[in-house]
């Protein structure tokens, strides 16, 4: 079995919310060019490291040599390599010799047909590469196609000038227990690196590839792996808990773990009083300034202790604690004068400060898109079955907490900061909680508002901006989209299908339109914006599950309101597993295409003009099915509306093969038309069947 091969690039600290991705790409760029070059085994297993000062990989089975290969080389067409004697030209004689065949005979040339002349081939042996010359070429490509955010010049001590995202010490490439000559970064391959800045003694010669991370762990005090140390990260930050729960999202557990290389956890305290602030606050402050881990009990509730994960392992931690006490200390007393600061004034005392805020050149400021926010959640609140006024109290309170210095220091605090200072004003409870929830949902699976009247404040809030912003002509563009108008759409389609609310997305466009006929840049889309709309609503609806011929079958009956599609794709998957869908979907089909084709005026179906047996079974079969298939429909049990339908396969079938629709008879080919549209709409009431056709 091959060996096992060691990278390691030692480096000065790197980026820490970087680290992973660095670490990922070092790994997949190497293997990636040694796997092309022919060095890995099917079965090799790559191993990616990556901590605050060295970027590895190790792979296993790596051979020494690569394997020859044998290539078929087209040389010339026959009629250009050959003369009519079938001797060599002069251009074949200099192709042959560019590739070292000078002596080659000629009857070891193949002539082979690339349809649509005879070529020349020649097949030679090209003798396998050794794994030192393809080393150089993959850390060629390690260092320079690395998704560096911000790339360092620096200088070698030889005065070269090398870049790359921090200065590199050292390199390591061992092949089993060998070290393979390589060189990159003006760093020469060897055998040694360095541990722990602080709890190692001085550099270490790693002694086979194999060992590496058991020997930088024991020797080095260096988790080299970076899911190995996040998962003892977790682990201890679980054991110096005691019961209690730990606040730990992945950016910060990513970022912390990318910061130590020997991660110890030690608890820490602050004052009490300072739990009077809103947690938020403290929770922010410990994760974005200090990089430490809040602590709850159990329902949630802050307690005056936190967690901080330390680089350094010491019998005595209380110098590291109380010096991280007193930085927190100091943090959470500016957030604490920013909270009695800011209650010293009512939001409502803050709302004129608003038009000194820009919210955009070209539709005004914060305050006159405050009263455009006012007049449109008024106009949705009864839609959505809020209170008129405490909705328009909402909208017009919502921004006013931007003006606070709490959310100057936290602007991820705006809306759960009015939210406090609401409650502390003595605004309504529902007031208070849509001033908060009128930015939801703020991510994909973000809960909804809590109540009817932060739905009125969240609709009116995303449907001004998708107006206001699409009506300028910003609108988005591949990956660039900085006024989130897709995150806006998205929020729209949720709040609208979730809480089932009987909401026309044209009306809203268009009413929301009318509030800016001041602005002479905007120019209404209600047309492009419902387009932009529905395609955000295509994907929200695959993402639950669904095909795209069941999501364009709803979809081709309109999207203005969307509250029932899902019912009515549930209704359209129920039918899909039917004996009769499919042939149906295919008569469905053949209708729309007829109907396409009829210029005249729709007639009325006289149904004393049906003759032939075929469609006077057809008419008596959905004339019995339909007061069934409409009560259904009208109650919303569209399941059972399409359901209902499904009698309707065979007289179809004996219709389309014994009646000629476009007879020469004008009143019978009417009338026929007539019979077919008529059942045309009562087939496509809940979707589009034809959608459904293979």
């Amino acid at each position: 079995m091959n060996p096992t091969l060691l990278v390691e690039l030692f480096t000065e600290e790197l980026p820490p919310k970087a680290l992973q991705k660095l670490g990922n790409a070092f790994t997949d760029l190497l293997s990636t060019v040694l796997r092309e070059e022919g060095h890995l085994h099917a079965d090799s297993v790559i191993t990616a490291y990556a901590s605050p000062r060295r970027l590895a990989c190790t792979i296993t089975q790596v051979a020494a040599v690569s394997p020859e290969q044998t290539l078929e080389e087209r040389l010339l067409p026959a009629k250009i390599g050959l003369d009519a004697d079938g001797k060599p030209t002069a251009p074949l004689l200099k192709k042959l010799s560019a590739l070292g065949l000078d002596n080659l005979p000629v009857s070891e040339l193949k002539t082979v047909s690339d349809g649509k002349q005879d070529v020349l081939t020649v097949s030679r042996t090209v003798a396998g590469k050794a794994l030192a010359a393809s080393l150089d070429k993959a850390l060629q490509a390690a260092t320079t196609k690395l998704p560096i955010p911000k790339v360092m010049s620096y200088q070698r001590p030889d005065g070269s000038t090398v870049h790359f995202v921090r200065p590199a010490h050292k390199l390591v490439v061992l092949h089993g227990d060998q070290v393979v000559p390589a060189q990159v970064l003006g760093l020469h391959s060897g055998h040694v690196t360095l541990g722990h800045r602080f709890l190692s003694q001085g550099e270490i010669q790693i002694k086979t590839a194999d060992g590496y991370a058991k020997q930088l762990e024991t020797e080095g005090k260096v988790i080299a792996s970076f899911e190995v140390r996040r998962a003892a990260v977790v682990a201890k930050l679980a054991e110096q808990a005691a019961g209690d729960v730990v606040i730990q999202p992945d950016d910060l557990l990513d970022e912390v773990c990318a910061l130590v290389e020997w991660p110890v956890v030690y608890e820490a305290g602050f004052e009490k009083e300072f739990l009077e602030v809103p947690q938020e606050c403290l929770i922010l402050t410990m994760q974005a300034n200090q990089k430490y881990f809040a602590v709850t009990d159990v329902n949630g509730k802050m307690k005056n202790r936190f967690l901080l994960v330390s680089n350094l392992l010491t019998a005595d931690p209380s110098l590291i604690t109380h010096g991280n006490e007193r930085v927190l200390r100091a943090r959470l007393a500016d957030a604490k004068f920013f909270f009695d600061q800011d209650r010293k004034k009512t939001l409502e005392s803050r709302l004129p400060g608003l038009a000194s805020v820009v919210y955009h050149n070209k539709l005004g400021s914060q305050k006159d898109r405050n009263q455009r926010l006012v007049q449109l959640a008024s106009w949705l609140a009864p839609k959505v079955g809020a209170d008129v006024a405490l909705a328009e109290r909402a909208a017009l309170l919502c921004k006013a907490d931007l003006l606070t210095d709490m959310v100057g220091e936290f602007p991820e605090l705006q809306g759960n900061m009015g939210e406090h200072y609401a409650h502390h004003d003595g605004e309504a409870t529902e007031v208070a909680q849509a001033i908060a929830d009128h930015y939801s949902p703020r991510f994909a699976g973000d809960a909804l508002p809590r109540n009817a009247v932060g739905l009125a404040a969240a609709l009116a809030d995303k449907l001004e901006t998708l107006v206001g912003i699409y009506g300028i002509g910003l609108v988005p563009t591949g990956d660039k989209d900085p006024f989130a108008l897709r995150r806006h759409a998205l929020g729209v389609i949720r709040m609208v299908i979730e809480r089932g609310l009987n909401l026309n997305i044209v009306e809203a466009i268009d009413h929301a339109s009318t509030l800016f006929t001041a602005y002479p840049d905007f120019k209404p889309a209600t047309e492009g914006l419902a387009g932009f709309v529905a395609d955000r609503l295509r994907g929200y609806l695959k993402d639950q599950g669904y095909s795209t011929p069941e999501v364009e079958s709803v979809m081709a009956q309109g999207a203005s309101q969307f509250a029932d599609l899902p019912k009515r794709l549930q209704a359209v998957r129920a039918f899909s597993q039917l004996p009769e869908a499919a042939a149906l979907a295919a008569a469905n089909k053949r209708i729309g295409n007829i109907l396409k084709k009829v210029d005249e005026a729709p007639r009325a179906l006289d149904a004393s003009r049906l003759t032939l047996p075929a469609e006077l079974e057809l008419h008596a079969t959905a004339a019995r099915l339909e007061p069934a298939s409409t009560a259904a429909f009208e109650q919303g049990d569209f399941q059972q509306a399409l359901l209902t339908l499904a009698s309707l396969k065979a007289p179809v079938d004996t219709f389309f093969d014994q009646v000629m629709v476009n007879d020469p008879d004008e009143n019978l080919r009417h009338n026929r038309i007539a019979l077919l549209r008529w059942l045309h709409g009562l087939m496509n009431r809940v979707a589009d069947l034809a959608q459904l056709a293979a």
